[in-house]
């Protein structure tokens, strides 16, 4: 009796929590001008339809319309966290970003090498493979 009581204890705690986080909802709203009206258009290679810009170091950037990214045979889109190790795979001209300054990112130190992953930058110690900064969707 006592085990069946604290079960329903932990639920009636465990239940208004839940229903707190499904009650949180972004505001929406519609693009274009106030009143109705299409979005504004942008430059041809501007930012990708719907306004989505990147955040590197408390800066907002457009992202970069690149050519579509081919992962390896076996390989498919995994977000890359710092610390994690890039395989060598990766660790060669083919993977390396030397356009990094039209993004507004710093040249890496002697070393390391900015990597396109996806739509993702990783800046990687071409040594170890250590990811040591991303820029997640930095292309679209």
């Amino acid at each position: 009796m006592l085990r069946i009581l604290a079960i329903a204890a932990m639920l009636a705690f465990a239940v208004p929590s839940l229903g707190l986080a499904e009650e949180h909802h972004e505001e929406h709203h519609p693009p274009g001008k106030p009143g109705g009206g299409p979005p504004p258009k942008g430059p041809p290679h501007g930012p990708p339809p719907g306004g989505h810009q990147f955040s590197y170091h408390g800066k907002m950037f457009n992202p970069v319309h690149g050519p579509a990214f081919v992962y390896p045979r076996g390989w498919e889109y995994r977000r890359w966290v710092v610390g994690g190790v890039l395989p060598p795979l990766f660790l060669v001209p083919a993977y390396f970003y030397a356009e990094y300054a039209a993004l507004g990112l710093a040249a890496p130190q002697p070393g390391f090498q900015w990597v396109r992953y996806g739509p993702d930058l990783l800046l990687v110690n071409v040594t170890t493979g250590q990811v040591v900064e991303t820029v997640y969707g930095a292309f679209y």
